[in-house]
Parts: C-alpha cells; structure tokens; sequence
C-alpha cells in the first residue's frame, strides 16, 4: 500500500509530505462526487491501471469508487479515475495526445521488446528555462529513451521551437501534470500486453515494471498538490522519482539538470554508447520517423525530380581511408534555395569479415542512418532514393558533406565488428552522377543475377524484413526466392546474410509451415509470422495474389500493381512515371493511398523484377492480366520479360501490352485492348 512505501534509499517513510497529503484527499474528494460512465477509448483494458491492479473490468464512476476505496485509495487508480473524468468533460487540445489508444501502445512496446527503445523518461512541471528542458529531451532522444511530457514543460518547450510528437518520440500526453498517469497506463499495458502479466496481479505487475519497464521520471517545480500525490503513487512501481529544482519535500532525489537523465538511467541499469558525431546537426534513431514537409526543405534530390542513386561497395583495405569523405560537385552554399539537385552516394567499405553478399544488406542501412538525422529525411532504396535537408539545417551550416561524415560514423559505430574502414563519396555534379550511375546499373543486375534460377520451393525458410516498420508500423515484407522485397533492393540471399549479420535484426527466417494454397501461395506459417510482425493488424498474407488478402504496402515500392475492373486486367505504374494513369491517378497518389503498411486487396507494392517472375500474380493467371504500364518499365524490362513470355509461349504478349503511347484514359485503354485483343479481356472475372 502507498502508506508502506519505502524511500529511494530502502528507508520507510516515518513522515508523509503535507502536499501529498493534501493531494490525496483532493483526489478522494473529487471521485467521491463522480457520476455516469467512465472509459478511455480505444482500448481493450477499460481503465488500464485499475484493470492491471485490480482485475475489474470498470466503465462506470460507481465502479471506479469502489474499486479505488477496495485498494486502499491506491494513488495512481485515485489520479486515473480523476483524469478519465476530465477527459470524458474535455477533449484534450490541438497539439496533446491525452489517451493514448492500444493500437499505437502495441508498436511502442514492440520497440521496447526488441531494444530499439531503451527506457521511458517522463518529464513534468515548470522548467527553469527553455535551454535546460530542451537539453534534457535532447540527451533522451540520443540515449534512446521514449520521452513523456505533460504540463507547462510542454508549452516552455514548443515556445521556443522545440518540436514535440511522436515521431520524435517526445509524446505531448496533456497541459497538466496530472495527465501524466497516462505515462503510468501505459506500463500498466505494455505489462499485460507484452509481459503476460495477468489483471489483478499486483506482485507481477511491479516485478515486470522494475525489471523490463526501465522507466524514471524527471520532475520539476510548480505541481499541485494532487499532481505531488500521483508523481510519489509512481514509486509503487518502483519508479525513481528524481526532481530538478525546488519541492515541498519528501523522499525524491536531487539532482541537477545536467546529471538527472544519466542518473535516471543509471537508477534503471539503462547503459547507451553514445558517440557524438561532429557535425552541426543532432543525430538520433528518435528522429527516424520524421517527414520533411517541401515549405520545410531547402534542397532535394532524387524522388523523380532529379537523378540520384546510393551503393555500398567492398574494397581492398589499401584503398579505403577510414572517416574520408568527398564531395564532387556543389555544396549547399553553392545551391539556390528549393532547388532539386542530382546526388550519387558512394559508400566503399574494407573489413577482414566483410562479405560481397554483405553489400545491399549495409547498404539499405543508408535509409536509416541519413534519416537519423534532425534536419535530413530519406526514401526508397538503389536508384530511386529522395532525400530532403531543411532549411533550418542549412541555416545551422550544415553541408552536404556532413550528411557523408554522418553516414561514415554510423557504419563503423553499428558494425564495428564487420568494418574496420568506411569512406564516402557524394556526388552532386549531374554529369558525374550520370556516369557512376551507369557503373552502379551494372553491380545492382549482378546483384540480382545472383538468385536467378532458385525456386521458391526449394526453400523451407522465406525471410521477413520490417526495416519500414520506422514509417509504416504494421507493415511486413516476406521475402521469397522468385519475390524480392517490395522496394526491389533485398532479395531472398539477402535476407538471409542480414540474418547473418543480425540475428536480432529486421530480416527474420520465417518457418513456411503447412502449405494451404499451392496457386496464391498460402502458408500457415507466413500466416503466423505476419500475424505477430504485423501487431495483430494483419492476420493472413497471400504471397501471389492481388485479390486474396495480399502483402502490405510501405512507401519504398518500385512500382504499384493494381486492377483495372472495366479491362478484366492489372495496371502497373511506376515511381518514376509522372503523368496521369487509366486510373485516373498518379503514381504518388495511389502510393498515398495504398501504403502505411495498409493491406489492400486490388492493390500490392511491387519490385520491377517481381513482374519477370513465375510468381507475379499467379493466382489471377499472372502476366496475362497486365493491361498497361509506362513506357519506360516496359524498355528497362523488355529483354527479361521477352524471355520470360517466350519460355511461357506468349511471344506477342508484350508487344500489345497498353503504355501512355497507346491509352491515358480508360476508354482509350478499353479501344485499344480490344483492338488487340487483348487475353485478360476473356479471362476468368477479377472480382
């Protein structure tokens, strides 16, 4: 009970604080006049510190009292039911999150599961000074930490330019410190969701809480009396409570601002390399999911608008000079504002363990680590990539050359053990990029020459890739030998070396299980995997089928495959294509539609190569059903798919499949096809 809480040094508390004293019979006095129903929604856990101390199921304020007068006015069930009440009255403002809903509970504990959240801080109260709480989140944000914010810390933070939100994992919980008992309800069901911490038992739920919650909490002054009496209930959990500035009193610990998060982790036995790199921009996996919007960007490249491409190459270690870093071309002070500018990345890497098959896997990483910056944003993969610096990053001075130095200090910090040598080269002269682009064409074809002729049932493992997880939380890639990922760059060989590499990593074997369905390619075991992967989001994935419960979709998809009903066929547009489809749509239209790991039946995220295969949409008679695509994939792919309609005897199939030349609209596509007689036009019905 919250009478025999012991202090921080193991001692029992002989006095209670007036404040909390005070608190606590406020909160009494408030629950006490409560009426009516009373529920969070979007949630399967009721009250979810009530449910998770005291196994009852409560929606109404009557249930509330009594459950909160039968534990003994437990604190945190006392200040839940009173913010339930306030957020029943009130909706939370603009800019507050309130309630967090399960679904988005889920994919935060995920992230605390398999380590890419290390702990959760939560801050509250009025901080000396706008410097010292930015410093304090920033410090967070590097050491890997899920930070909560409520009250004025909010409001001193935005004011002077902080931004907050999810995304950034600073998560603005509401305008009073009291709502931090959101912060304490989220532990309560992260511990019943991830940790099999059944409701009502209150020993496991503190066991789960100190020993996988890793939590602590940064106070500072100005909390009122019932928010001093929810912030001390939380050392029920035996969560430290550590305050920066002045109290009443009480049994909390002192710190000061510079030492509060260090001391914090060191409380929870959180320990973080963080290596600062030298460059005038914060670098964090906290800024990972993050967007730059175009009135946000001072320069771009790639994404359609210019040429751009990225590679990771193995070299020899004489002609790698760790940390070196190049730039052929303009720099950003060189570069008018808004401008779209070509980019080569040439990443050249040496290591005694350093493997050729190694090489997409590392080079995929580049996604993650340019968008680990603040100020820098980044898309796709291979020679379709779209990066995006900010304004207020180049007002800071940084140069595109520190984007380099940024991905050199990653490399070498994340695979310490497989490189011994990282050098970067960027490339920003368009004629330059032309020419390496050219050179790597050529070593992306090997690459993908290298899985040719494996079948996907010589196999008993695919593999998973959930690296976009960051940008779509439930989306899931399951990785075949005849059906790379979606955005072209991993194939099945891959997967398994990122395995390899990373045995804790985002390529995950997945058992294939009993077969279900020979022809959509249907396997209880994929089912089982997604299943989890995809947080309970998605619950069957049909590996050749468009109709049937198909993949899920990202954002870093080469081309869109979907059905034309009125043609009985399938359009396939590009990232490249900027014009208007038979659709009626473009490209970044449909991609808006179609992806955030959304699973939509009629429409899948492709691979170019995926359309050569035996696999692409077997289940709705495959390559025949293409009715239309730009004429540029049709020239980039003409060689493959002409030897792949011959080994299939379609020999004229190519030649009459629709492109912008024959047919913009539906009704000019509808004319043409029927005018050469197109196969899908007698296929079995679509839908």
């Amino acid at each position: 009970m919250i009478q025999e809480l012991s202090n921080t040094k193991g001692e029992m508390m002989t006095e209670i604080p007036s404040a909390i004293i005070r608190g606590r019979e406020k909160i009494s006095g408030t629950i006490s006049a409560l009426t009516g129903d009373l529920a969070f929604p979007e949630t399967a856990y009721h009250l979810p510190i009530t449910y998770a101390v005291t196994g009852r199921e409560v929606h109404t304020a009557d249930a509330a009292r009594t459950a909160y007068e039968d534990s003994d006015k437990n604190m945190l069930i006392g200040a839940e039911i009173v913010v339930a009440e306030q957020e029943r009255e009130i909706s939370e403002a603009t800019g507050y999150t309130g309630f967090i809903e399960d679904a988005l509970i889920r994919k935060l504990g995920y992230s605390l599961v398999d380590g890419s959240i290390l702990g959760l801080c939560l801050i509250l109260g009025t901080p000396p000074s706008a410097d010292t709480a930015a410093a304090i989140c920033r410090e967070l944000q590097e050491k890997l930490m899920l930070t909560f914010l409520c009250g004025p810390v909010i409001t001193v933070l935005t004011d002077s330019g902080v931004k907050v939100d999810l995304s950034l994992r600073l998560i603005p919980l509401g305008a009073t410190s009291i709502k931090g008992v959101h912060f304490a309800d989220i532990l309560a069901r992260v511990a019943m969701m991830f940790g099999g911490v059944p409701p009502g038992d209150v020993s496991r739920l503190i066991t789960y809480a100190a020993e996988r919650a890793k939590a602590f909490v940064i106070v500072f002054p100005s909390l009122s009396d019932e928010e001093i009496a929810f912030v001390d209930a939380l050392r029920i959990l035996n969560i430290p409570i550590i305050q920066v500035g002045g109290y009443e009193g009480g049994e909390w610990l002192l710190s000061d601002p510079q030492t509060a998060v260090s001391k914090g982790m060191e409380l929870r036995g959180i320990t973080v390399r963080v290596t600062a790199i030298p460059i005038p921009m914060a670098c964090s996996p906290a800024f990972e999911g993050k967007s730059i919007r175009k009135e946000e960007m001072f320069v771009e490249f790639g994404g359609g608008r210019s040429p751009a491409f990225e590679l990771l190459v193995t070299r020899p270690h004489g002609e790698v000079t760790d940390g070196k870093v190049t730039l052929i071309g303009p720099d950003v002070d060189q570069i008018p504002e808004g401008s779209a500018v070509p980019l080569g990345i040439i990443i050249e890497v040496a290591g005694k363990q350093m493997k050729s098959d190694y090489e997409p896997v590392l080079e995929r990483r580049i996604h993650n680590f340019i968008n680990y910056g603040e100020g820098s944003w980044h898309v796709a993969q291979r020679d379709l990539i779209w990066v995006r610096i900010t304004k207020e990053a180049v007002a800071n001075n940084l140069k595109i050359t520190d984007l380099g130095k940024l991905l050199a200090a990653r490399f070498r910090m994340d695979f310490e053990s497989l490189l011994d040598a990282v050098q970067v080269t960027l490339i920003t002269d368009k004629d330059a990029v032309t020419r390496a682009l050219a050179d790597a064409e050529a070593i992306y074809q090997k690459r993908d020459e290298r899985i040719a002729g494996l079948k996907d049932e010589d196999v008993s493992l695919y593999y998973s890739c959930i690296l976009c997880q960051t940008f779509a939380p439930n989306h899931v890639c399951i990785i075949t030998p005849e059906r790379p990922a979606l955005c072209g760059a991993i194939t099945w060989l891959d997967g398994r070396t990122a395995y390899e590499i990373s045995p804790s990593g985002a390529n995950q074997p997945v058992e294939k299980g009993t077969l279900l369905n020979a022809v959509s390619g249907e396997y209880e075991g994929v089912n089982r995997f997604v299943r989890k992967a995809s947080h309970g989001e998605i619950q069957r994935c049909v590996l050749y089928s468009i109709m049937d419960a198909p993949m899920t979709c990202c954002g870093c998809f080469e081309a869109i495959a979907m059905i034309l009903p009125e043609t009985n066929g399938v359009m396939v547009v590009t990232r490249e294509f900027r014009g208007d489809t038979p659709f009626g749509m473009t490209f970044s239209t449909l991609a808006g539609t179609i992806g955030g790991g959304a699973q939509t039946p009629g429409f899948i995220g492709i691979s170019k190569s995926y359309l050569t295969s035996d696999r692409f949409l077997q289940a709705e008679g495959g390559i025949q059903r293409v009715v239309w695509m730009p004429a540029h994939l049709k020239e980039e792919i003409r060689v493959k798919m002409g030897e792949s309609f011959h080994e299939k005897g379609f020999d004229t199939l190519f030649s009459i499949i629709a492109d912008e030349t024959d047919a913009v609209t539906l009704d000019e596509l509808l004319t043409y096809l029927e005018s050469v007689s197109h196969p899908a036009l007698s296929m079995p019905s679509l839908i």
